[in-house]
């Protein structure tokens, strides 16, 4: 992404702060094994204010007339690059983030007070590390301690992620490009996956062939641990151990997203194993299908965030009550949510840099409207668990249909929709050669 970008965003930032400054340190290398770590992932913020991907960093925005920024990591370590590899430095961090200046990160408890002196407002990410709280803390008790020099100790901390929620929100379109591209490589690995599932092979497999097409297309990973879940294990929202048998006459429900330059995918789909659904099995699917069709047709602007799932409540509650497995009538089964027994989940969440990204769904106590530029996730289900109330014929059926959503100007953009989701396609495609 063009550097301006990044520039453009902290000058906002800056703006919005009204004279503060902003302390925003990336996240932690945590150790996994004594001698190595897991994969390093930068914090979302960070990242969406610097592109600067290397660990122990920490990015300072001064504002005012003469707004400037600072950012402080690695120096350059010849023994230390022989063993982990390429690091920036400051000097060539400043040159290529296009930050105003530059420092090793060893610097920054010797700097910091004298960014926060006279300033009205330190503006930090708060409560989510307890030891950065005490660090931010302890700087300004230092200004504090030079009060009678003259020098004012800032007065306000504020939480810099309310603000940058907001920003983070509505993407820009460097970021719809790189979602555009994560959710084409994502449907890409679905399409993939349903050519490899058959009866016999292990949920593990299937996994291993969606990594492979993330990786192939130049994806950095999954951005959340992969769900695939044969028969009734689709029942589990969350399953991850991916290591049971997929069997003849069950669907397997894949949820899975591909991380790319920081950005998320989120994608879901169900199909038949062997090929070819069942009666009951194409009864729910058809159903969950026909109640993401008029949640995505709720996506548009001015339309409020909650209008997407309750036209996926309405659809799914009457689809539940014709099938005979809710016996209220409509509005009382709504109004009691006796569908939750089946549907517990909501239809959909923010995605960006976080896969449950950041922005309020509320203000002012009030669901927010939906504008251009937002993204969102798609994704009725309805999950059939055994019981005595519960005829034996939809007994272990799990479906969930996921796709990620751009808010246009003239509704809403299907950025998943290479992914098959109609019956027809999926049956021409599972276990196949299909396109």
């Amino acid at each position: 992404m063009d550097m301006g970008v990044y520039q453009g965003r902290r000058a906002k930032l800056a703006a919005a702060m009204r004279g503060g400054v902003a302390v925003v340190p990336t996240a932690p290398e945590r150790t996994r094994t004594r001698d190595s770590h897991y994969p390093y992932r930068f914090d979302s913020y960070f990242y969406y204010l610097t592109g600067f991907r290397e660990p122990d960093a920490v990015l300072v925005i001064l504002a005012g007339e003469n707004a400037r920024s600072i950012l402080f990591c690695r120096d350059r370590d010849p023994e230390r690059e022989i063993w982990d590899g390429f690091r920036y430095g400051p000097e060539r961090a400043r040159a290529a983030f296009g930050v105003d200046e530059a420092h090793p990160i060893g610097d920054l408890d010797k700097l910091a007070p004298d960014f926060l002196a006279d300033r009205g407002a330190v503006h930090t990410p708060l409560g989510a590390d307890p030891a950065w709280d005490v660090r931010i803390t302890g700087w300004i008790n230092q200004v504090r301690a030079r009060a009678r020099t003259g020098v004012a100790a800032p007065s306000e901390l504020k939480d810099v992620c309310a603000t940058l929620d907001e920003m983070r929100l509505i993407k820009d379109p460097e970021e719809i490009a790189l979602m555009r591209r994560a959710a084409k490589i994502t449907a890409g690995a679905h399409r993939r996956a349903m050519r490899a599932a058959r009866p016999g092979r292990v949920e593990h497999e299937i996994e291993a062939e969606l990594l492979h097409e993330f990786r192939l297309h130049g994806a950095q990973g999954p951005a959340y641990p992969p769900i695939v879940a044969g028969g009734e294990r689709a029942c589990v929202l969350h399953y991850v151990e991916n290591d049971g048998a997929l069997k003849d006459g069950e669907l397997l429900l894949i949820d899975a997203g591909c991380e790319l330059h920081g950005y998320a995918a989120d994608l879901t789909r169900t199909f038949p194993v062997n090929g070819k659904f069942s009666a009951e099995q194409r009864e729910i699917y058809q159903l969950v299908l026909a109640a993401q069709a008029a949640a995505i047709a709720a996506v548009k602007p001015g339309n409020l965030w909650e209008a997407p799932h309750r036209a996926a409540v309405k659809v799914l509650t009457q689809g539940l009550i014709d099938l005979k497995l809710i016996k209220e009538g409509l509005e009382q089964a709504i109004e009691t949510e006796t569908y939750r027994k089946f549907y517990m989940h909501r239809t959909g969440h923010w995605l960006g840099l976080d896969v449950h990204d950041v922005g309020d769904y509320k203000r002012g106590g009030e669901w927010r409207a939906l504008v251009p530029g937002m993204v969102l996730t798609v994704e009725p289900g309805c999950y059939i668990r055994g019981g005595e109330d519960v005829p034996a014929r939809f007994r272990g059926i799990g479906v969930r249909i996921e796709d990620d959503v751009l808010v246009t100007e003239g509704g809403a953009e299907i950025l998943t929709e290479g992914a098959p989701k109609s019956i027809p396609d999926i049956e021409a495609l599972v276990g196949g050669a299909g396109a």
